[in-house]
């Protein structure tokens, strides 16, 4: 299905029914991801599973940034009415989920995000030579938005006062410290680091995602 929101066409798929709960994925990727993840909630919630923009099956505008996506997923609550939903973000899509809390700290019930990050220079120092390379050869938007931003100040992380969850891998390209910061920043929050896992090792086409946030839904 696809809704008109902040001046753009967005993709989702809707499946099951309860209480409300989105899903956003990563950069480059699309709501598939989480194949096994809609398989396991789809009984006992509604799951939205949104191709955020410039991916998937959504518009692709020349503009992309973690604000315009964030100000798509508001619209989207909104448009569709969806009641105080869960909110689980990996990657870019934690990303977004830690703006919405920030920019609206009364429209999701709990924040869950994977691999996020609040500044651009976090990554291991190998992930962020790759990155850089990857960019030099292609000239992605998508990757330029990776190494400029988010720029999230750590006071505007004090703004989210709802129940938040802030998980890594123990491999992840993103700093341990940071996703510390990230849960020390935040009220009401918890961290857990998934052993030996990396990145989306646990999220991407894997129902062990499942088995760890559902003590958290």
């Amino acid at each position: 299905m696809k809704i008109k929101v902040n001046n753009i066409n967005l993709y989702y798929e809707e499946y099951g029914s309860g209480q409300p709960i989105i899903l956003l994925h990563g950069n480059k990727e699309t709501h598939e991801i989480f194949d096994k993840l809609i398989n396991k909630l789809k009984d006992n919630y509604k799951v939205y599973a949104i191709d955020s923009r410039c991916h998937g099956k959504s518009e692709n505008p020349k503009e992309i940034s973690y604000n315009l996506m964030c100000d798509d997923v508001i619209q989207f609550i909104k448009e569709l009415d969806i009641e105080k939903p869960i909110l689980y973000g990996f990657s870019d899509g934690g990303i977004i989920g830690i703006l919405v809390a920030i920019k609206e700290p009364n429209l999701l019930s709990k924040l869950i995000v994977s691999g996020a990050n609040i500044t651009p220079d976090v990554f291991t120092t190998f992930d962020f030579i790759m990155t850089k390379l990857f960019y030099f050869f292609t000239r992605s938007k998508y990757i330029k938005m990776m190494l400029d931003e988010p720029n999230i100040p750590l006071e505007d992380l004090h703004k989210i006062t709802i129940p938040a969850h802030v998980l890594a891998g123990e491999k992840d390209v993103i700093k341990l410290e940071h996703t510390k910061l990230i849960a020390d920043n935040i009220k009401n929050s918890t961290m857990e680091i998934i052993p030996k896992e990396k990145h989306g090792s646990y999220i991407i086409h894997n129902d062990k995602i499942y088995e760890i946030i559902k003590k958290y839904i």
